[in-house]
């Protein structure tokens, strides 16, 4: 069965105008942000998201591509921006955590971050992200907004979030993978991998172990990434391995095995939070 994470009929996607200005591009000594994406066969998307981070308003990037081999017309389309591109290779792989693993090891930016091979940034992401990093010595991780998007790249919904919460993290992960960027010295500090067993929950542990590594963690004011709710994608597909690795990381965590209804009333506070944020934001008290 596949995820429905859609919550209204597709409309055209709108970007602020002023997502659209740069703040940085001026300024010298900015920090190299290093980008992965992992991709197989991902033919109808992968241009999208090639685009969404060549096009970027901020100049330092470092854009690696972590091919598994694909046997489509994914290799293609990369081929025709390898000019834009710090890294592209196409090889067997044992799975998307291995891939971005991979990626991570040939990159050389102080910021880091994979965007998967059907998701999106949005416009100005990396400057707001970087300027904040340079305004926050003190901020290990971040992570922002996301907007859903179909198969044709309409708007079919939006996930606003309240600020960070430790105690949320430690019972669910609620945090947009697409959005997700962090310092290089936090990524060494828990050993500079993913974990390569998990299939589906390989973000949700990174995020884990941040936070056992004492990094501080901020939701920024901002959507930051396009999420592609599509038939075909991953998090559909390993829906029933996700919810065991999830299962198995609370257990880790906990050092006991929770309950669902444990697992409800831990995250009571922070959904009645999240709907008030979306409700705010739909009723436009609240702008980003």
């Amino acid at each position: 069965m596949a995820l429905n994470l859609a919550q209204y009929p597709p409309v055209a996607l709108i970007i602020p105008e002023h997502y659209y200005k740069p703040q940085l591009s001026s300024l010298k000594d900015l920090p190299l942000v290093s980008v992965v994406t992992p991709s197989l066969n991902h033919e109808e998307y992968v241009e999208q998201t090639i685009k969404s981070v060549i096009q970027q308003s901020y100049p330092e990037i470092e854009y690696i591509i972590q091919d598994g081999a694909s046997t489509d017309g994914t290799v293609r389309i990369i081929e025709q921006y390898r000019s834009k591109i710090a890294h592209v290779e196409s090889i067997d792989d044992s799975g998307q955590a291995n891939a971005i693993n991979q990626g991570f090891a040939k990159s050389r930016g102080s910021i880091l971050a994979w965007l998967n091979s059907d998701d999106c940034f949005l416009p100005g992401a990396l400057d707001y992200v970087v300027n904040y990093f340079l305004a926050h010595s003190d901020v290990d991780v971040v992570y922002g907004h996301r907007i859903l998007i179909d198969a044709n790249g309409n708007e079919v919904g939006r996930w606003v979030l309240p600020p960070h919460s430790e105690k949320m993290l430690r019972w669910a992960d609620y945090v947009p993978q697409e959005t997700l960027f962090w310092r290089r010295e936090i990524w060494d500090k828990v050993g500079a991998q993913l974990d390569e067993s998990f299939k589906y929950a390989m973000d949700w542990d990174l995020l884990l172990r941040f936070q056992e590594a004492g990094a501080k963690m901020v939701r920024l004011s901002r959507f930051l990434g396009a999420f592609r709710v599509h038939e075909q994608q991953k998090t559909t597909a390993h829906e029933t391995v996700g919810q065991h690795e999830m299962v198995h990381l609370r257990r880790r965590y906990h050092g006991r095995p929770v309950s669902k209804f444990e697992v409800y009333l831990n995250l009571f506070a922070y959904r009645v939070r999240l709907r008030l944020f979306r409700t705010l934001f739909r009723w436009r008290f609240l702008r980003y």
